[in-house]
């Protein structure tokens, strides 16, 4: 049986939130305790519980504080919070999972389920390092990329292109290297967008400071800066060239 720990500083959602879980009939076993930074670390010590269900906004600090503070990072974290767009975005780019206020049962039962899935694999400490660089409005941002062997902390300047392959998205590195995620490029297309990315073609999401040169030959091509080619789609055209002018 798998110890649910619901930490947040309303009890009536925490009471909430653990009857919503108990009607799931999963073999679960949901503790509904910790209201602030110090009680939500308690409760962990104590517990030692395999998922943590963690509100970000505490009276004396936040869940990510709660979670800095625990040294041994053995349990999945699900992240509930209302729609604060920083804190979200600093979630996705660590791959880690997040509930929005008011928490919706289908959206709850899903988050168990996949963190149920995972919970016995080996925890990267790296994703959670990512995570509090993320949180740090001054930082580099760090993208956080899971494959099924490994996970990898790749920082926004060593991505030069994403091509998308079905549900999956390809990450053309400074490196040479390649990694293949199973996420759709939609899905990287929003979290990049803001950091000089652009998406060129259906398939293609480009990073603007990569790019060589357009070459105008087999119907208009952008050549970036370790030799491939990527079509550009006449749509983006106009939107290509003016984003190149701002460089």
């Amino acid at each position: 049986m798998k110890k649910v720990l619901i930490i947040d500083d309303e009890n009536r959602t925490r009471e909430l939130i653990a009857r919503m879980i108990d009607s799931f009939g999963f073999d679960v076993q949901t503790i509904p305790e910790g209201e602030n930074v110090q009680s939500g670390i308690e409760a962990i010590e104590k517990h030692q519980p395999d998922i943590v269900f963690i509100d970000i906004q505490m009276p004396d600090g936040t869940g990510f504080d709660v979670i800095r503070s625990i040294e041994n990072k053995t349990f999945e974290v699900i992240f509930i919070t209302a729609h604060e767009e920083f804190a979200i975005k600093a979630i996705k780019f660590s791959a880690l999972d997040y509930l929005l206020k008011p928490v919706d049962t289908a959206e709850l039962k899903a988050a168990l389920e996949k963190a149920i899935e995972t919970v016995d694999d080996k925890k990267e400490p790296s994703q959670f390092e990512a995570l509090q660089s993320n949180i740090q409005p001054t930082e580099k941002r760090r993208l956080v990329l899971k494959t099924q062997e490994s996970v990898h902390v790749v920082e926004l300047d060593q991505i030069i292109r994403c091509e998308a392959d079905r549900n999956y998205t390809s990450f053309f590195l400074k490196d040479n290297k390649k990694i293949l995620v199973s996420k759709t490029l939609k899905e990287y297309e929003t979290l990049l967008s803001a950091h000089n990315f652009l998406r060129v073609q259906q398939s293609h999401l480009i990073n603007i400071d990569y790019v060589d040169r357009y070459d105008k030959k087999n119907g208009g091509a952008v050549v970036m800066k370790d030799g491939s080619e990527v079509p550009l789609s006449p749509a983006k055209r106009d939107l290509f060239f003016k984003r190149l002018e701002n460089i």
